[in-house]
């Protein structure tokens, strides 16, 4: 897989991350227990906007997406992790596919290096 390939990965796995975390973001706000998902919401929240924003500078080629997509890696992984102490399938998704987008995010900036 050549870096180009591994850029338009990353791209796609961050706008996929996005959208569970917006859908996840959603979800949290119509559950009964609200406050239980306070950490959740807040998360879901960081998590879409650095996966929305590591996607917009990979496709500018800025010179910063080894370092925006170090900390999307690191932000995906902390909302998956709290995205897994719920039982909700929605958080259950969201998890899933954090860790995943973070684990493409750290192969693609240690491909920048």
């Amino acid at each position: 897989m050549d870096q180009s390939q591994i850029i338009q990965q990353c791209i796609d796995e961050c706008l996929k991350c996005m959208e569970a975390c917006n859908t996840c973001y959603d979800a949290c706000l119509k559950e009964d227990n609200i406050d239980m998902m306070r950490e959740c919401i807040r998360l879901d929240r960081e998590c879409a906007d650095i996966c929305a924003f590591a996607a917009s500078a990979m496709t500018r080629h800025s010179p910063f997406s080894k370092q925006i997509c170090e900390l999307c890696a690191t932000i995906c992984e902390a909302c998956g992790k709290e995205c897994q102490k719920h039982k909700a399938d929605h958080c259950q998704r969201c998890a899933e596919v954090c860790f995943s987008c973070a684990e493409t995010c750290r192969k693609m900036a240690m491909q920048m290096q």
